[in-house]
């Protein structure tokens, strides 16, 4: 437990000195002015490592720098913004404590020194640095969990195809460290792939644990199941298992699950109240209407599946509501469907890091409130 006493004054150093001493504190040190305070907490070459003293006890009236000047320039260092700075002071102008507290100090102890006030004013202010420290490391050890758990997340998202029959790649910028959006993609048999897209109800620890759950049994289930209807049917038994009869709100995911079938030419879907993925095929564009409601929202849900016909090759946009919200606030209005179907296509020829410099926020003011996520997939000609 290391305290440093800045005064210009020795007789009211070794008074300071004696009171602690006497109260069993052992690392005390001294200085005799804010520059030689500042030489001893390294402000040049500062060690963020850790902390050079744990508490300053600072005279506010000292030459050349004084204690408020001296309180601001340790404030200035954020690696030394966690130390308590109590002043110990003669002066009594409530205007000049109140700029002293501004500056960063924790509290202040009046001259002439009264033993009992002092320790407890030092105690309160070595508490509340304890629980600072405690609430840091405890954050810094959440931040490497959700860190861990994002890699996590990540990994089980699917990698890119590029086979005879199509390419597919996304691109995901999460809003948070840990997101709820979902993309996935199985080769069912030779020419057949399944492909989901969804949108976890949230954000934040639970909705990726929701995501990761889903994760878990899509492959199964997918590829066992293979049909649109029977898929989403078998998604929804599953969210209803993490039913909570005690809240309000339960977790619900949107999705569209779609199956290419490359030597038929033909698209079976779902769309289960995502937002329309785009088909474009022979000259023309094809939305992938909404055709039952969200998964999880109710027990049992009826639903309907699409099939789209096409005759040589057929690109998909897939996407989710992240992305709608920005490009109406590159627009900064909401745009009409027929404008969102032309933005959104200009993204179906762009290379990958293109594509990933256009969603890129250059302004970090700006506040990305939902996941950004686009999947794209493109069938080739055979010969």
């Amino acid at each position: 437990m290391s305290i440093i006493i800045v005064d210009d004054n020795l007789t009211n150093q070794l008074i300071i000195l004696r009171i602690l001493e006497n109260a069993g504190y052992k690392d005390l040190l001294t200085a005799s002015s804010a520059q030689e305070l500042f030489t001893h907490l390294k402000m040049d070459t500062p060690n963020k490592q850790e902390l050079p003293v744990d508490l300053i006890l600072l005279d506010m009236m000292m030459p050349a720098i004084d204690g408020v000047e001296a309180c601001r320039r340790i404030q200035d260092q954020p690696h030394l913004r966690d130390i308590p700075i109590v002043f110990v002071t003669a002066m009594g102008d409530s205007n000049k404590m109140a700029e002293a507290m501004d500056a960063g100090a924790i509290d202040y102890v009046m001259k002439p020194i009264n033993r009992i006030e002092l320790l407890a004013r030092i105690r309160s202010a070595l508490r509340l640095k304890y629980e600072k420290n405690w609430h840091k490391e405890r954050d810094n050890h959440i931040k490497s969990e959700l860190e861990l758990a994002k890699h996590v997340q990540e990994s089980v998202l699917s990698q890119p195809i590029d086979d005879e029959n199509l390419r597919i790649d996304a691109i995901y910028q999460p809003s948070f460290e840990l997101a709820g959006d979902f993309y996935a993609w199985y080769r069912i048999s030779k020419n057949r792939y399944g492909i989901i897209l969804l949108d976890m109800m949230g954000h934040g620890i639970s909705s990726s644990l929701v995501c990761m759950f889903i994760s878990s049994v899509l492959q199964d289930t997918i590829k066992k199941i293979t049909d649109p209807e029977q898929v989403v049917s078998e998604l929804n038994r599953y969210m209803n298992r993490l039913y909570m009869t005690d809240k309000l709100v339960n977790y619900y995911f949107t999705a569209i699950y779609l199956v290419l079938d490359t030597e038929e030419k033909t698209i079976e879907y779902v769309n289960a109240g995502h937002p329309p993925g785009l088909v474009f095929m022979d000259d023309q564009v094809v939305p992938l209407e909404q055709s039952c409601c969200a998964v999880g929202f109710f027990k049992e849900i009826n639903i309907t599946k699409g099939k789209i016909q096409y005759k040589n090759s057929v690109e998909i946009l897939l996407f989710t509501d992240g992305l709608i919200e920005f490009l109406q606030e590159e627009r900064e209005n909401e745009l009409e469907q027929d404008v969102l179907t032309e933005q959104i296509s200009k993204y179906k020829n762009l290379s990958f890091t293109d594509l990933a410099a256009k969603f890129n926020r250059k302004d970090n003011s700006i506040i990305q409130e939902d996941d950004i996520c686009l999947v794209r997939i493109s069938t080739k000609v055979k010969l």
